[in-house]
């Protein structure tokens, strides 16, 4: 059964909008306690549990059910997620930016062209979940999208100087002594890593878990997600995840000594194609990027300046990115009423959602 996509995208941070409420004479009035259904509140709006549990059962796959603490984990995880997508809404509520429907159409449709109607229907009432939700999802993430290309992507330029002192300082990568292949890379690993460096500090802790989170990205990547966005949140490699995966050229001489699966993986793919490779519990999603022949490669080609461009481009998008969540983040009041539970109530499992489908709890 093919997996529906998984449209929740992994940003941090955001901009919200404050508010201060008073009476002539009076004290400030406190905000409101979260109701009993409550696992986080932002800036007053409350996140229920039926929204994560909802969210939570888009990334359900068909393996055996995991234990209580690595549900509530991966709970936790995709309730950091709604948390900022929630805040990032807001913005977009502020800016008015709004998503045509023909828009979601185009999203939806694609997400499930090769999933016939009956299975996809099949697919989703085990799930207990609807078209509506799916396409709510759909909408709420490229919601989210159009505020980041507002805010951050419109406002980069990449000055042409920029690019020719770039090319002059790393002249030798661009001479290659043999053909070569531009490799991008997502790790996902099956135990706990003793350094995260990815942006969402998420971290697979189990086989089962290691799986399942390299399904949804392959359902990120499927739905329009870019490689680069999801590398920075989620690869588990600390020195490729800070760059978007980019692992550069690598020399057909170490492809050759790379594991097989990983060298097939290269050789057999076409540039911009992403392929899943397993093995020992661990998942590493490969994208070929470009393939070069021998040669030194200068500025009069397209590809060499396009490469240099977009290098640049992504280095001053991720700081100017990073600037603009973590600013917006300070502005926003989040309380996260689970992850206050389980802190208070450490060693035993606090009881607070309803069972999901498939036996998750």
């Amino acid at each position: 059964m093919p997996a529906l996509p998984f449209r929740l995208a992994a940003l941090v941070g955001a901009l919200a909008l404050a508010g201060l409420a008073a009476a002539c004479g009076s004290k400030p009035a406190g905000p409101a306690a979260p109701s009993a259904t409550a696992w986080a509140v932002v800036d007053g709006r409350e996140i229920s549990g039926d929204d994560v549990d909802k969210a939570y059962r888009r990334t359900l796959q068909g393996q055996a059910p995991p234990s209580d603490e690595e549900v509530l984990n991966a709970k936790l995880g995709v309730l950091n997620e709604l948390i900022v997508q929630d805040i990032l809404l807001a913005k977009a509520r502020a800016l008015k930016i709004e998503v045509p429907d023909a828009e979601i159409d185009t999203a939806f449709n694609e997400g499930k062209k090769n999933i016939p109607d009956a299975a996809f229907q099949e697919e989703l009432t085990k799930r207990n979940l609807t078209a509506a939700d799916m396409r709510e999802g759909i909408r709420r993430e490229l919601l989210t999208q159009k505020v980041l290309e507002r805010e951050v992507t419109s406002k980069i330029a990449v000055a042409e100087d920029d690019v020719k002192a770039f090319f002059e300082a790393n002249r030798a990568q661009f001479n290659l002594p043999e053909p070569s292949y531009h490799i991008a890379q997502i790790v996902i690993t099956p135990v706990r890593d003793p350094e995260v460096t990815n942006r969402s500090g998420d971290d697979a802790t189990s086989p089962e878990l290691a799986a399942r989170k390299a399904q949804m990205l392959m359902e990120r990547l499927k739905g329009g997600a870019q490689f680069a966005d999801l590398a920075r949140d989620f690869s588990e490699d600390p020195q490729s995840a800070p760059r978007g995966g980019d692992l550069g050229f690598v020399p057909v001489s170490a492809l050759n000594q790379a594991p097989p699966p990983l060298r097939d993986a290269v050789l057999k793919s076409t540039p911009g194609t992403v392929s899943a490779v397993s093995g020992g519990g661990a998942h590493s999603l490969v994208l070929l990027v470009a393939k070069e022949d021998a040669g030194q490669r200068d500025l009069s080609m397209p590809a060499v300046r396009d490469g240099i461009t977009n290098t640049l481009k992504q280095r001053k998008e991720q700081l100017l990115r990073t600037a603009f969540l973590t600013a917006a983040r300070s502005d926003a009041t989040v309380v996260n009423v689970v992850a206050r539970k389980v802190l208070e109530s450490p060693g035993k499992m606090p009881s607070l959602m309803p069972a999901a489908p498939g036996g998750a709890k």
